[in-house]
């Protein structure tokens, strides 16, 4: 007659040191460890080359800066030459063609300004109106701001020249401007920020304290939306900045080109014969069109750090 097995008679459960299972269980962990140093040096390769494949034109860039007309031809594109002529191009950048590089400039800013900052003020609050109010027909703005972000911006720059024409626009700021003010892509942005980042509990509660929506929205939402804004604001402002093809079909005069039509005229200048001679202002004007966007993206780094910073700190 079997009698029942006592805890003692009972056999012990395999443990990390004995032998059966053990080596099985080992084995996956040593070659999860041996792969995990070969991804990364992979990822830090692909990384290095990314680096390299972007910072070599801005190198390229800044190196052809300090040269002269005569030593852009004889030296090496990547070192630079004999004689240091950055403040000397400079300044003949600013003042070739009675300072028309000025303008260019001043009609960039105006349009930044106006157009980016009017873009991201109306996608703050479109995208704010459309994550925590509910109306009628809001499935129909979601289907339309999600097709407009598909629409790329020239498949719709043939049609909007048409139209500004009818209406006399063309050949004037307010063709380039209108058109900027418009941004699906920061609006849907903004929606999906401002349905995370403000909690629905907060407004009730502002509500409740007697705040109406005006002062609710500036001193409660507003803080809130920061790093969304920024995130918009610099998209619309490169967006803007670096636009090209709308102000090409819309303007003629040469007082209102922005700095990438004026460039590109001066290129097309340097690209005849005789003209060589700017084609050292051309990249001189170059890398002081990108030198303002460089200092806002430093300048606004910290809003995307506490804004990243934000959702992982908890009270």
């Amino acid at each position: 007659m079997s009698t029942p097995a006592t805890p003692a008679s009972r056999p012990a459960p395999a443990t990390a040191g004995s032998s059966g299972s053990a080596p099985r269980l080992r084995a996956p962990r040593k070659r999860t460890a041996q792969r995990r140093p070969r991804r990364s040096v992979l990822l830090t390769v692909i990384t290095g080359l990314v680096l390299l494949y972007s910072l070599v034109p801005l190198a390229w860039l800044v190196i052809s800066a300090t040269k002269t007309q005569e030593g852009l031809a004889r030296s090496f594109g990547l070192w630079f030459s004999g004689d240091f002529a950055l403040w000397d191009n400079i300044r003949e950048t600013f003042t070739y063609n009675d300072g028309v590089f000025t303008r260019w400039l001043l009609n960039t800013l105006l349009y930044v300004v106006v157009g980016a900052g009017g873009a991201t003020l109306l996608a703050v609050l479109g995208g704010y109106a459309l994550a925590k109010f509910a109306f009628p027909g809001k499935r129909a703005v979601f289907a339309v701001v999600i097709g407009a972000v598909a629409v790329p911006g020239t498949a719709l720059a043939v049609p909007t020249f048409l139209m500004f024409s009818k209406m006399g626009l063309t050949d004037t700021p307010w063709a380039v401007i209108i058109p900027s003010l418009i941004s699906p892509f920061g609006l849907y942005l903004m929606w999906v920020f401002a349905t995370e980042a403000v909690p629905t509990e907060l407004l009730e509660a502002a509500r409740i304290d007697g705040a109406g929506e005006v002062r609710t929205f500036f001193k409660v939402v507003l803080p809130l939306l920061t790093p969304g804004i920024v995130t918009v604001l610099l998209f619309t402002m490169v967006a803007t900045w670096n636009n090209y093809f709308l102000p090409l079909i819309m303007l003629k005069d040469p007082d209102w080109y922005p700095l990438t039509l004026g460039l590109n005229s001066w290129n097309a200048q340097a690209a005849t014969a005789g003209g060589e001679a700017v084609f050292n202002l051309v990249i001189t004007g170059s890398l002081i069109t990108i030198l303002p966007l460089i200092a806002v993206f430093l300048l606004l780094q910290k809003y995307w750090q506490s804004g990243l910073a934000a959702g992982s700190v908890k009270e």
